[in-house]
């Protein structure tokens, strides 16, 4: 197929053409005449699935959009796609295998076969040795070297091996062990990890080495430098099978580095690191709320992977979330999207999806190679409410672009101050409703309105939401890439920084820099470093 063709393949579609013109007919589309034409807009745009309600109804959109969307998204193939997913069928195209992150959280009398080998069954079976595990170490039966209970674990890992347990560890605060610190280490800045152990016990210390290939750099430069500052108060190479674990999938490197193989908590190749918070690199939030919420958490991951399985398409909460934010980058030309929690315990939440939205579909070639004409991926970014208020909210209210929302709340909390709650959930629905219908006043005052957002409503922050909300997003990059025909599964850009840093730490531990092999911009700057850098060093 010819690059000029496949471009072209997605704008070319009937499908496509339907959707742009229905785009020039509707013009300067207003929610508010949207609401005034229809008194039951809210009640029919809203979506509920277990836990979850998504109200989709302050969206820039009509009727015939949705079901416009929806035949584009038959076009490409995207019941096809969750069909592969779910079959197992190598749908990472590029490296050639598939992506099954929805087996680690099916139930254990579900199959899938991969290769001849049961995934499902695999997966309980690591999952059987973590509980064991995690259950040890929480009631006191597993101690460290010098016979002293651990009281701090470290997780060690970066990207997927890391974003995903922080955020499900702060999120589910409510529900962890508090004899049991748990902290996460991902920068290879020296402050990250010498911050972590300023005044932790190496003989009450638990390190999770987080890496599937055991071969990343910041990881592994971390993993070691934690390995010498225990053994330089532990003083004995044995003291480090009592002391560090491992989720990866090459276990003979983990072997190597001193931890026991009864520690290496596998997982496997079809596991992408942004999708495995559900895996052995979940260990860390095992050992924080234990076994049986965990467990729940699965459970809540499965219930989305149900309902994204079987759900028509008009009625599958990922299918429309994905399709609403293809619909503003296809026919607005929106370039970024927001994520608001109204929530303190998700902060970590939209720097969470930030790396599964935009690591996945932050491509500009298709699944075959080809140049793509259209454009893909957002950037993703966002904060807690009401924090957010006081920091971006401006832009979003009166800027010169405007930035559709996603906004996540909860009836309760856990902690019960006062009037806190109502405050909080006062604030989220204002803000959407101020986005959608603004404001009339002096020029300087005045809020124009009109601008889209979904809102995601559960009674209360548990590991069963958190397990849906996480899958929900999860199938929403699904459905994105099969509409912008790209590999959400790989991320090959990623690589090109790694082999570049390499080299160029050659020449920083050489003292010089290679003639010939730099931009001048690249030379000069790390010529300063050379010459600034600590000569300890």
């Amino acid at each position: 197929m010819d690059s000029a063709k496949a471009s072209d393949e997605l704008t070319a579609l009937p499908e496509w053409r339907a959707l742009a013109q229905h785009r020039d007919r509707l013009g300067d589309l207003e929610l508010a005449r949207l609401f005034e034409d229809d008194t039951r807009r809210a009640e029919r745009l809203a979506l509920e699935h277990d836990d979850l309600l998504l109200d989709y109804s302050k969206n820039l959109v009509t009727e015939e959009t949705l079901g416009l969307l929806v035949a584009l998204a038959r076009a490409r193939g995207v019941p096809a796609r969750i069909a592969d997913l779910f079959a197992g069928e190598h749908i990472n195209a590029s490296e050639d295998r598939p992506a099954l992150h929805v087996a680690l959280r099916a139930p254990a009398e579900r199959t899938l076969e991969v290769a001849g080998s049961d995934v499902v069954s695999q997966a309980h079976g690591v999952l059987a040795r973590m509980a064991s595990f995690c259950e040890a170490v929480r009631s006191g039966a597993w101690l460290g070297y010098s016979g002293r209970r651990i009281r701090h674990v470290v997780n060690i890992g970066i990207g997927g091996s890391d974003l995903g347990p922080r955020m499900a560890c702060r999120a589910l605060a409510a529900y962890t062990d508090t004899d049991l610190q748990v902290h996460f280490v991902a920068n290879i800045d020296a402050d990250d990890l010498g911050g972590k152990l300023a005044g932790l016990d190496p003989a009450e210390t638990l390190f999770v080495v987080c890496s599937k290939t055991f071969t990343t750099e910041e990881t592994l430069a971390n993993a070691h430098a934690a390995r010498a500052w225990l053994l330089g108060s532990l003083a004995d190479e044995g003291a480090v099978a009592r002391h560090f674990v491992a989720a990866s999938a090459n276990l003979e490197a983990a072997g190597r580095f001193g931890i026991d193989p009864a520690l290496c908590f596998e997982f496997w190749d079809w596991v992408g690191g942004r999708f495995s918070l559900a895996s052995s690199v979940g260990l860390s939030l095992m050992l924080s709320i234990g076994p049986e919420r965990f467990r729940e958490m699965l459970a809540g991951m499965h219930s989305m992977d149900e309902h994204f399985r079987v759900a028509p398409l008009e009625a599958n909460m990922p299918v429309l979330l994905g399709l609403l934010g293809a619909w503003y980058v296809g026919f607005y030309g929106v370039s970024s999207e927001c994520v608001a929690p109204y929530s303190e315990a998700l902060a970590d939440f939209p720097a969470f999806l930030q790396q599964l939205e935009m690591e996945s579909n932050g491509k500009r070639v298709s699944e075959t190679g080809e140049p793509l004409a259209h454009q893909t991926g957002p950037v993703v970014w966002g904060q807690s409410g009401t924090r957010g208020q006081h920091a971006f909210f401006q832009m979003l209210h009166q800027g010169t672009r405007w930035v559709p929302c996603d906004f996540i709340g909860f009836a309760r909390g856990h902690a019960r101050v006062a009037d806190h709650q109502d405050r909080l959930m006062a604030n989220l629905f204002a803000q959407s409703e101020a986005l959608a219908f603004g404001h009339t006043g002096s020029p300087e005052q005045s809020c124009p309105g009109n601008r889209p957002s979904n809102t995601l409503l559960a009674p209360l922050l548990t590991p069963r939401t958190l397990g849906q909300l996480v899958a929900l997003y999860e199938h929403k990059v699904v459905v994105q890439a099969a509409v912008w025909g790209i590999n959400a599964f790989d991320q090959w850009g990623v690589e090109l920084g790694k082999q570049l840093a390499g080299r160029i730490r050659q020449e920083i531990e050489a003292g010089g820099v290679s003639e010939g092999q730099h931009d001048g911009s690249t030379r000069a700057l790390i010529e300063r470093y050379l010459a600034q850098r600590d000569p300890g060093d």
